[in-house]
């Protein structure tokens, strides 16, 4: 009678072992200093737009030429609309709660490609609080940081766009009113 119960313990312990997963990583595009650009603009964002493609909570890369490849172990802590919309937040904030300016971000582009870097083409209007549509100054700005192999030196890359996306948008918000140089 003790065999079969051997048997029966050994062949669970080997179902379960077998239907064991890799647990998931979460990552923030909102990195853990504060922002740098908090320089007294407060800048409402009225929208995000994300290309559905990589609009989900696991991370999507780039793989060769025409590939993408969806990690399963590897996510976002959000949507990628809403993580971007949390990290450009805390860029654009002060923390006076005095909104000078509201912005529309339509992002075109968000690659990722592990080993070679971290790409954002945005389309972003800003405008004045109070303004005229012909006010609305509309720019775009690609930002583009080499990145290590791994998914963490990736995430910290699109970390590093977000915040030269907000400073452009804070620039262009507070001083010049004309579209800084992407880059």
């Amino acid at each position: 009678m003790a065999l079969p119960l051997k048997i029966t313990v050994l062949a669970a312990f080997v179902l379960l072992t077998a239907c064991r997963s890799d647990p998931i990583s979460f990552h923030t595009l909102t990195p853990a200093q504060p922002g740098a650009s908090r320089n007294g603009a407060d800048i409402a964002i009225e929208s995000i737009s994300v290309p559905p493609q990589v609009d989900r909570a696991q991370i999507v890369i780039r793989q060769g030429n025409s590939g993408v490849a969806i990690l399963e172990t590897d996510w976002w802590s959000a949507t990628l609309a809403d993580e971007l919309r949390g990290a450009l937040i805390d860029q654009l904030s002060s923390g006076v709660g005095q909104q000078r300016a509201s912005v529309r971000i339509d992002v075109q582009r968000f690659d990722s490609i592990p080993g070679q870097y971290a790409l954002i083409d945005v389309k972003w209007r800003v405008r004045p609080l109070g303004a005229e549509d012909a006010a609305l100054l509309t720019c775009r700005s690609v930002l583009q940081t080499p990145s290590g192999p791994s998914i963490e030196e990736l995430v910290t890359a699109q970390q590093n766009n977000v915040k030269r996306l907000a400073a452009q948008i804070t620039q262009a918000a507070t001083a010049a009113r004309n579209c800084p140089s992407s880059g």
